[in-house]
């Protein structure tokens, strides 16, 4: 069972090592250790969902807490019910881009403050492996349905700003990105790419990351007049970009070009974590922002945002994070934020994207290695003293025209490169070769 609880969520193979029983046990030992009183809780399409949200209400009630069932529903939707209805926390079942025999629960505290490994989720393992659950309380806690799209609605509508209006491909892969741009599906014009709801994803993965399956987002843009595409994730707390072309968009210029128009409204810090293109932070200050460097992973970044009261925030893995969103994600005020720029640009999206390629990267490249990967970091720490190095995430080393940065996996006996050049391609091949010979040494 060790093997679900996650740096930032639990996750696993259904029916495997994540059954029924833990379910209910994840819910006792939840309420055991938050104290929470009162529990949103929402769940994707996979129709082992309906089990396990039943099995998690079960433990959370017989502990006392309250349960704001809320039904299927986005990720993004289920923050913002944790933030809008005062819960004291909130429970995501889903395994986002997994493929459909995962699922999994994505925990937070009051005001939609994300639980990481590092701050409850070890200790849920723990309570459930030593039968530590608080006494079960003398009246059961209670259930109830709430509809919270109407209000999310109402909450995103707002941001609407468009000069005219957009026309969308957007592939929704089955998942819960259907009921998440309900928020926008009024004042736009979509051709829907997989828009039924099915657990099974049974036309490709829910993942914009992996570009091959942007194949028919591509080719159905490319065949029409769209002003851009969008590609959700199983449970629509990401999103992926083409442009008009069909070329897929690197996510980091989206963070660049959505921090123009969150900062036409107002000024203040935005962060972009420490793998995005210097591109970003260069957008930032020209838009009158404060631009500051995150490491990795949602529970970090939103963390920062509170502590810097950042307005917005976007990663490399297509999260983007809104302060007026309970500090978390929504990939539909991003879509928005896109339609926002475009619309009132009077220019496609690829021609407001092109002064933004204008450095070479890398991309994020993968080595298995054989060795501690402390001791890769180590050696490249010695190797590039001469650099800025600086160790926020991993290692990060930055010179004049070009910079790395190179992390461990959480899971894996991986280490992630990231480099970029900003003077010329040539440059980052020969840097890039020169980086990962070290590591894979």
């Amino acid at each position: 069972m060790s093997g679900i609880f996650k740096a930032y969520d639990i996750r696993g193979i259904y029916g495997q090592e994540l059954t029924n029983a833990v379910a209910y046990d994840i819910g006792r030992a939840y309420a055991t250790l938050t104290g929470a009183k009162t529990v949103v809780i929402g769940r994707d399409c996979r129709p082992h969902s309906v089990p396990l949200q039943a099995a998690l209400t079960r433990g959370l009630t017989e502990q006392g807490a309250n349960v704001v069932d809320i039904g299927l529903c986005s990720t993004p939707m289920n923050y913002y019910a944790n933030g809008s209805l005062g819960a004291d926390g909130s429970i995501m079942i889903t395994a986002s881009h997994n493929p459909a025999e995962w699922n999994g629960f994505k925990l937070c505290r009051a005001s939609a403050v994300p639980i990481s490994g590092a701050t409850g989720i070890a200790d849920i393992e723990r309570i459930i492996a030593d039968k530590a659950f608080a006494p079960a309380a003398a009246t059961p806690g209670t259930v109830t349905q709430h509809d919270i799209l109407p209000a999310y609605k109402a909450h995103i509508a707002p941001f609407i700003d468009f000069a005219r209006r957009p026309k969308l491909a957007i592939d929704y892969a089955n998942g819960m990105g259907i009921p998440e741009s309900q928020t926008f599906a009024e004042a736009v014009d979509q051709t829907a790419l997989y828009g039924d709801i099915d657990g099974s994803f049974p036309n490709h993965e829910a993942n914009p990351l992996h570009h091959a399956t942007l194949a028919k987002l591509q080719e159905t843009v490319r065949a029409g007049q769209y002003d851009f595409g969008v590609a959700f994730d199983g449970d629509a707390d990401r999103a992926g970009f083409v442009d008009e072309k069909g070329e897929i968009i690197p996510m980091d210029l989206i963070t660049a070009l959505i921090a123009q128009d969150v900062l036409s409204r107002e000024k203040g810090v935005i962060f972009y974590d420490l793998r995005s293109s210097r591109v970003v932070k260069e957008v930032i200050e020209a838009a009158g922002g404060t631009p500051m460097m995150s490491r990795v992973g949602h529970a970090f970044i939103k963390a920062q945002m509170r502590e810097h009261n950042a307005l917005f925030a976007g990663e490399l893995s297509g999260h983007y994070y809104f302060r007026d969103n309970y500090v978390a994600e929504s990939s539909s005020l991003a879509v928005i934020s896109l339609c926002n720029i475009v619309t009132r640009a009077g220019k496609p999206l690829s021609e407001l994207i092109a002064p933004l390629r204008k450095y070479a990267c890398s991309g994020e490249i993968n080595s298995k290695v054989a060795c501690d990967p402390k001791e890769i970091l180590a050696r490249l720490k010695a190797r590039y003293a001469d650099g800025h190095v600086f160790e926020l995430d991993g290692v990060s080393v930055e010179y004049p025209t070009w910079w790395f940065n190179v992390r461990c996996s959480n899971t894996e006996p991986l280490v992630r490169l990231n480099l970029e050049s900003t003077k010329s391609r040539e440059e980052m091949e020969a840097r890039r070769d020169e980086v990962l010979a070290l590591i894979r040494q």
